[in-house]
């Protein structure tokens, strides 16, 4: 019987991420493009312009520096979180590749303990990042 891993068994059917992991994986998509960027850049061009609608100079410069924060807070926290769940996909792919060369190893290792080692070394090494 083939062995999944478990990620590989989580994926059984059908889509079963939580709405905030998709609303995460669509900010990042958006974010990522061009428009993002030019409509962060027109909302500078746009504060810029406003100066002499405000009567005081500290205040203009409070403004855009605490929805810059509030934002960059957000999208910090957004992207960590999709960045943190491509790196365990990655991660999983590997260890799945990994498995699979030992077993290929294994199978090919009965007249070479060198081979054999090899093999024995590269199932220790599956799920190492966990164990650090």
């Amino acid at each position: 019987m083939e062995r999944r891993s478990e990620a590989a068994q989580s994926r059984g059917g059908g889509d079963r991420r939580s709405p905030f992991d998709r609303f995460v994986e669509q900010a990042e998509l958006r974010v990522s493009q061009a428009p993002f960027f030019f409509i962060c850049a027109g909302i500078v061009v746009v504060w810029l312009i406003s100066l002499p609608w405000w009567t005081d100079l500290k205040t203009w410069q409070v403004a855009i520096h605490t929805v810059a924060s509030v934002f960059t807070l957000l999208l910090v926290v957004l992207l960590e979180n999709a960045s943190r769940r491509a790196s365990e996909a990655s991660q999983e792919k590997l260890n799945v590749i990994a498995e699979a060369l030992a077993a290929l190893l294994g199978s090919s290792a009965f007249d070479d303990p060198e081979l054999r080692t090899a093999a024995d070394r590269l199932r220790d090494a599956v799920g190492l990042e966990e164990r650090h």
